[in-house]
């Protein structure tokens, strides 16, 4: 497998496989999974980065853990709509963790995910400590339910 559109990626997932959603930013890795019905999104865990193999085996662990089918990273577009390093960086480690694992794999549009998310933390008068905690697991959730939406509607 590789990169995938998001319209080719049912018929690529077994019966009950969950996806697992990925923001990725340079100090951590933001997770949420669905459930087997690939309905709703939910926080998962946060990873703090190391080095890229050290990174691929803590996520592919939880993807046979999990019995994940297939991963959907959000992609860092800017507002303009142009690709800048940080969209090179989400495709670079994409390549990288492909060559470790054959699996399907969307990039999501992921602008404004962690502003979203932060103003949802606020609204909740949710502590500076506690959004630093749960920000980007709760990004990518937001990130992936956005995915899961647009298969439902599909």
């Amino acid at each position: 497998m590789s990169l995938i559109e998001v319209a080719a990626l049912p018929a690529v997932l077994g019966r009950d496989q969950r996806l697992l959603g990925l923001d990725l930013g340079s100090k951590t890795i933001g997770l949420a999974l669905s459930d087997v019905s690939r309905t709703v999104a939910t926080p998962f865990e946060t990873l703090r980065r190391a080095k890229f193999t050290a990174d691929a085996t803590a996520l592919l662990a939880i993807v046979d853990r999990h019995e994940v089918g297939g991963l959907v990273l959000g992609l860092p577009v800017e507002m303009d709509g142009s690709e800048g390093p940080r969209c090179q960086s989400t495709r670079s480690f994409v390549s990288n963790l492909l060559k470790l694992r054959d699996l399907p794999i969307v990039l999501w549009d992921e602008r404004l995910s962690t502003v979203a998310v932060t103003r949802t933390l606020l609204d909740a008068d949710s502590s500076r400590r506690r959004r630093a905690e749960v920000v980007d697991k709760m990004a990518a959730a937001y990130i992936l339910q956005g995915l899961l939406d647009r298969l439902g509607r599909l």
